[in-house]
């Protein structure tokens, strides 16, 4: 049996500071077993010169068409590669290829590529504000790029804000996951889905809370999952103590009424929300101003009021028919009965059912399901890694969503 060939990448890297941490990605891409060129633009040299990226990939490094000219290199990259990552994607790098320019040998790679083509963004605040920035933005992923969120961190000098590249090993994983999909089309591109991970917290005093077991790790794989596909991802994330996902925009919250206030934020202009989260049916009704202390007599009683339903709240109040929602069930017992209870009572579209309890589910790196939806289809899901059941049920949802094209998200 022939050995398989090794995935070709071609890595792109811009004239930006945070052109240092793609050495880290390279050296992931390589260890893994990918074949990696190097196409850096005149001005990434100025960052890591040629001899590093040389090193690191073991393959010749070329800014110029005009180099290996018999090799036609400006077409062969692009024809030959499975994958196009460009990191750091600087402000003019985006520029250049919304316009199609072709000036060096990584933008007449960008042309001729017929591959996947990630985009890793990274600038200051301003720059990627800007509506030109956005716009550019926009008129990629309309053409079925893939361009992530950038992070928000510490920038240039004293800075801070959105711009930031992503770690290098959520670069990696965004690069895995595209090339795990192929030649299969980013079908979520141009759209905007909001997913919540983790569990709520109900603070009974400054010290304890009343919580729940959920780690985020299955609401994390479906924004790390959408975001591969393409989507922009709004993901509300709650006590989670878990890398955010490269790409996604992450809004941090700790109980079922900050919940509640950030999905319904976000879903106002999403194609699908996913409600992965945990949230807390009960809250106390109030919270002690100080350490709630042994007295010697009966303990205190706590009096719980429920919290609002998101999940029914979603449905009823849709911005537009055609927007999905899927609701998640955990279970201890007869799980597929009360899903479908659940299902019904609640109106989404989908609902993701878990037998959870001891080592199941909760905290562990895989999942299985049952997805049912409102037209009596049940879809069972087998014992598998967390990303696998996050792509099935985005397969779901893209089917719900259906065929009509749409119109470039740019985010803003």
């Amino acid at each position: 049996m022939a050995a398989q060939r090794a995935p070709r990448v071609v890595l792109g890297v811009g004239g930006g500071i945070a052109a240092y941490k793609v050495c880290e990605l390279l050296r992931r891409l390589t260890e893994s077993g990918h074949h990696v060129r190097v196409v850096p633009t005149r001005d990434a040299l100025r960052f890591v010169g040629e001899p590093t990226w040389a090193a690191l990939s073991g393959q010749p490094v070329a800014t110029e068409v005009w180099q290996d000219v018999h090799e036609v290199p400006h077409v062969r990259l692009g024809q030959q590669a499975d994958l196009v990552f460009v990191a750091p994607a600087t402000a003019d790098l985006l520029a250049r290829a919304a316009h199609g320019m072709a000036d060096d040998l990584l933008t007449n790679t960008l042309l001729t590529a017929r591959c996947p083509v990630v985009f890793a963004p990274a600038m200051h605040t301003e720059m990627w504000e800007h509506p030109a920035t956005q716009q550019n933005v926009a008129t990629l992923r309309a053409r079925g790029a893939i361009v992530l969120e950038p992070a928000t961190g510490r920038l240039t000098g004293a800075d801070t804000g959105k711009g930031r590249l992503p770690e290098p090993a959520e670069l990696f994983d965004v690069a895995r996951r595209v090339l795990a999909r192929g030649t299969l089309a980013a079908d979520l591109t141009g759209r905007h889905v909001v997913v919540s991970a983790g569990g709520t917290r109900e603070a009974l005093d400054p010290v304890r809370f009343l919580g729940n077991r959920s780690s985020g790790r299955q609401g994390y794989a479906l924004a790390a999952t959408a975001v591969a596909r393409g989507a922009r991802v709004t993901l509300v994330s709650a006590n989670v103590a878990l890398p955010a996902p490269a790409g996604a925009d992450v809004i941090p919250v700790t109980s079922a009424v900050e919940m509640r206030e950030a999905v319904l934020a976000a879903a106002a202009d999403a194609d699908a929300v996913v409600m992965a989260a945990a949230v807390a049916d009960f809250r106390p009704d109030t919270k002690a101003a100080g350490k709630i202390k042994k007295t010697g007599g009966p303990p205190p009683t706590i009096t719980l009021v429920e919290n609002p339903d998101i999940l029914a709240e979603l449905s009823r109040n849709r911005p537009r028919k055609d927007q999905v929602i899927v609701g998640f069930a955990a279970e201890t017992e007869n799980a597929v009965a009360y899903g479908r209870d659940k299902l019904q009572r609640k109106g989404c579209d989908l609902i993701v059912v878990n037998q959870v309890g001891e080592g199941i589910a909760f905290g562990t790196p895989d999942n299985e399901a049952v997805v049912l939806d409102r037209d009596g289809r049940a879809v069972e899901i087998p014992r598998g890694p967390k990303e696998n059941l996050a792509d099935r049920v985005w397969d779901l949802v893209v089917e719900r969503l259906g065929s009509v094209s749409k119109t470039p998200d740019t985010g803003r």
